[in-house]
């Protein structure tokens, strides 16, 4: 049976895409999120998650996406609709306001940041396994953005590859409500080892 103890030197959080294009007003996507991360309450979510885990030592992992240049996917033999609408709207471009880290949920000292993932899982072609390795981290908990992308994508390989996985349903956030529903009640249960609210989870935290 799966030990119930996040354990703070066996544990670490994993914030996804903690970017201006997502996170603030006259982002990109930001009023593409904007109307499912309000109904569950995601930006407080997140403050509260963040103070706790900062207070109890528990490191931040920092996931971001690759940020766009004009000539990326150039000479790609199978480029998904998604990196091409990526590449169109230049989402995260690099140099730009929007590829920036949020002021309040970017990294602070401390935090590891994983090489830029190219698609949605944040360990495919980066060193995200290899840092949670040496840093000792068995259980994975999962917050930001896109609930039922690279959340659900990162969570997946991350359940094949031997991690503790926990997904945060009001710390989280997707294009509409029915992804919400999907990366929840109907995907999230193949793979995540733990389901919670934010308030369960800091209830769990400090057991």
């Amino acid at each position: 049976m799966t030990d119930s103890k996040y354990l703070t030197d066996r544990t670490a959080l994993l914030l996804v895409d903690p970017y201006n294009d997502f996170m603030s007003e006259g982002g990109k996507l930001y009023d593409a999120i904007k109307e499912t991360a309000l109904a569950v309450g995601m930006f407080d979510h997140l403050r509260e998650i963040l103070g706790v885990v900062r207070a109890l030592g528990i490191p931040v992992f920092i996931l971001p996406h690759h940020r766009s240049k004009p000539n990326d996917f150039d000479g790609w033999r199978h480029v998904n609709p998604t990196q091409q609408l990526s590449k169109q709207w230049q989402v995260f471009a690099e140099g730009s306001w929007g590829g920036e880290w949020h002021p309040e949920f970017g990294p602070k000292s401390g935090d590891v940041i994983v090489h830029e993932h190219w698609a949605q899982s944040s360990f495919a072609n980066t060193d995200l396994d290899a840092q949670l390795k040496q840093h000792g981290i068995e259980r994975i908990i999962l917050v930001g953005f896109v609930a039922n992308t690279c959340i659900e994508s990162t969570g997946r390989y991350g359940m094949e590859m031997g991690y503790h996985v926990t997904l945060v349903k009001d710390a989280t956030a997707a294009f509409s409500h029915e992804a919400m529903h999907a990366a929840h009640e109907i995907n999230g249960p193949s793979y995540a080892h733990a389901i919670l609210t934010t308030e369960a989870l800091l209830k769990a935290l400090k057991e």
